[in-house]
Formats: structure tokens, C-alpha cells, sequence
């Protein structure tokens, strides 16, 4: 499991980076600006998140996420004791809440609970070409035992297209599920992703429908 927490605490980060590190791989950060950078960039199975850090807090970065359609489960920490902030965690979109001091069993046991409830750790690579595997989960491709990393927007475009397989996907479709409105690619764009992941799993894996659309065939 990759998890990206934020704790601003460097003695309380250091604390669960290393006990989480036993188990999984842990991403550390400061401030909810390094956090949001952290998750545009990559994919993470597991946010833990400080509500209140420096930059855009750990309440607002979850609003923003989930306004996104980002569904990465989220756990929020906290010094708050109030139910006003365990309210508004809610409404925002974490799926768990911790509030300080807490015992690392705890923070475990919540963790077990989000990868039973999401089914994280079957989030495994799947075949997509005779000695190819895609990793969405990693933004990865796996091919002859190499291991080739993709842009987040790439494997977003490949996992959409590998679940959707056989099937003609528009244009429109793609760039509607994958993109905002105020970050929709130009065609150009679009077919340089495609040229990128036929580079990776073989040209003849996507296949252009001259006026409709790409298809995964394999």
C-alpha cells in the first residue's frame, strides 16, 4: 500500500513514517501544498492528513480532492476534540477520523478497516499483453520484468481505456471522465498520450476508430 501522509509535526511525522514504513510505503510531507503537489503527481492507495497544517489545510485538501473526483480513501488526524471538525471532515469527504493523542494500534486498526472496506491490497497489476502488466496503482508498466513509471494522466488514460476494453471510447468521453473542464487537452495532446502508451505496450494495443474514438483490443 503507498500512503501520503501529512503531519506538520516533525516529531509525530517521524514517529508514523517509521512505524508505517514496516508495512507500507510511506510518502512524508509538511504542508498541504506539498501534499496536493504530491497527489497531482502521483497515486497514492491511502491519504493520512493533518487538518491543521501550514498552506491549504488538511480540512480544505480533502473539500478539494473530492470536488475533483479524486475517491482516494482519506483519514484525517486531529488536535480538535470538538464535533464541529469531526462534522466537517465528514461533509468534505474523509473516510476516517483520529483524533490526538492516539495509539499507533489504533491508527492500524483504521488502516486495516479502509484496506477491507476498498480492497486495496487486490489492487494488483494486471496482464494487458502477453509479457506486459499494467500497474494503475503505481502508474507503471511492467514489460519483460522491466519496469516502465507513466505520467499520472497516462495511466488515468490507459486504466479508463484497459476497463473499458473492446469498447470505442470518444474523444469526448475520455476527456470528460479524465479531465476538468478548465484542464480539457487539445486533440493533439490527446493523440501524444496514445503515441506515448502504443511506445510502451505495442502500437497495435489501441486502436484508432477513424471518427469515434480508441479501443483496447488486446
Amino acid at each position: 500500500m503507498k500512503i501520503l501522509l501529512l503531519e506538520d509535526d516533525p516529531l509525530l511525522s517521524k514517529i508514523l513514517t517509521k512505524h508505517l514504513s514496516l508495512h507500507y510505503n510511506v510518502t512524508p510531507v509538511y504542508d498541504g501544498d506539498s501534499a496536493l503537489e504530491s497527489v497531482e503527481e502521483e497515486k497514492f492507495d491511502l491519504l493520512i492528513l493533518d487538518s491543521n497544517v501550514p498552506g491549504i489545510t488538511g480540512l480544505e485538501l480533502i473539500k478539494e480532492l473530492r470536488e475533483y473526483n479524486d475517491t482516494t480513501p482519506i483519514i484525517m488526524i486531529t488536535a480538535y476534540q470538538d464535533t464541529i471538525h469531526l462534522k466537517k471532515a465528514f461533509t468534505n469527504g474523509c473516510n476516517d477520523y483520529i483524533k490526538k493523542p492516539f495509539e499507533l494500534d489504533e491508527l492500524d486498526m483504521r488502516i486495516d478497516n479502509i484496506n477491507r472496506t476498498f480492497n486495496i491490497e487486490q489492487n494488483l497489476p494486471i496482464q494487458i499483453g502477453e509479457k506486459t502488466f499494467f500497474d494503475a496503482y503505481k502508474n507503471r508498466i511492467i514489460k519483460d520484468d522491466k519496469i516502465f513509471s507513466l505520467a499520472k494522466k497516462e495511466s488515468e488514460l490507459l486504466n479508463y481505456l484497459v476497463t473499458n476494453r473492446k469498447r470505442t471510447i470518444s474523444k469526448e468521453e475520455l476527456t470528460q471522465n479524465l479531465w476538468t473542464y478548465e484542464t480539457m487537452p487539445s486533440d493533439a495532446t490527446l493523440r501524444v498520450y496514445i503515441r506515448n502508451l502504443r511506445a510502451l505496450i505495442g502500437k497495435e494495443s489501441i486502436e484508432t476508430i477513424r471518427g469515434m474514438g480508441y479501443c483496447f483490443v488486446s
